[in-house]
């Protein structure tokens, strides 16, 4: 079922109490039950929408998570089957005057209960993959565009748990590293969920990146900007010797093709560029501004 806003399913406000989410919910349950809607499709994925609302709104700890990660983050963490478990149907449509809330279910949603704790019934179907997890992690400017092994620390099933992890180059910000089998204890005998690493590129006091190619700014004296010079440019392999020509103009960018980064999952490398910028010296000794005079009265 697709992603929706479950306050809007609701038709709540985000500040709506405990009691006014279980009345709309009540009130919509009604309307839109598959005993009154026989054979309406779009009446039975309403349906299905505003219980999967409230399973998660009526849950404190759910709900929490739903407002504080949005629909798109909380829907990272928690599966359908997460959503659901310790939902007791049976008593939620009980409290209403309507049984057979488990049949219900266990048709529209293709699940079979089990009794938990208490005898209350958790929604399953089978061996069920366990949760997925995420997590920041820090890398430095160049591992992230060369690649390198880090170790990270985590929590898992309530313990701490130390890995070694291979970041691949190219890597951006944003990016999210899978760890297969490092998540969740799976349910019933279904595999564990995977681990999700979000990577935070740190910045580089040389190198800035956009995509596959990487800026670097290189100052030069006025000198050099007139009559020309070579200059070491820093790249990620060393420095590279380059040559500027007389006349450079500040703010001209000067080429290196591929000596950027290869973007994660792409087939080509960027290029470098190097910003040439003239330095313009904030004090001059006496010889120097004396000769800085002499160019000035010769137009220079």
């Amino acid at each position: 079922m697709a992603q929706t806003d479950y306050y809007k399913a609701l038709g709540v406000d985000k500040k709506a109490t405990q009691d006014e989410i279980k009345k709309a919910f009540r009130k919509l349950a009604v309307k839109y039950h598959p005993d009154r809607n026989p054979g309406d499709q779009s009446a039975e994925d309403k349906f299905k929408e505003i219980n999967e609302a409230y399973a998660v709104l009526s849950d404190p700890q759910k709900k929490e998570k739903y407002d504080t990660f949005g629909s798109n983050g909380f829907h990272q963490q928690y599966s359908q089957e997460d959503i659901f478990r310790n939902f007791d149907f049976g008593n939620v449509y009980k409290d209403m005057g309507a049984g057979g809330g488990e049949d219900i279910f266990s048709r529209l949603f293709g699940g079979t209960f089990g009794g938990g704790k208490g005898g209350r019934g958790g929604f399953r179907r089978g061996p069920q993959k366990g949760s997925d997890l995420e997590m920041e992690t820090d890398v430095s400017f160049r591992d992230a565009a060369q690649g390198a092994e880090k170790l990270v620390a985590f929590r898992r099933n309530g313990k701490r748990e130390e890995l070694k992890v291979k970041i691949p180059a190219g890597v951006e910000n944003g990016s999210k590293v899978r760890i297969a089998g490092k998540g969740g204890q799976g349910e019933d005998g279904g595999p564990a969920g995977d681990l999700y690493l979000l990577i935070r590129v740190l910045p580089d006091p040389v190198f800035t990146r956009d995509g596959g190619d990487l800026f670097v700014e290189r100052p030069i004296p006025f000198s050099s900007a007139c009559l020309g010079t070579s200059l070491d440019v820093p790249t990620l392999e060393g420095d590279k010797r380059i040559k500027l020509p007389p006349g450079i103009q500040p703010g001209t960018k000067i080429r290196l093709k591929g000596f950027g980064v290869k973007p994660l999952g792409s087939n080509y490398k960027g290029d470098l560029f190097v910003k040439v910028s003239v330095h313009v010296p904030e004090t001059l000794n006496g010889e120097q501004r004396k000769l800085v005079e002499e160019l000035a009265d010769n137009g220079l």
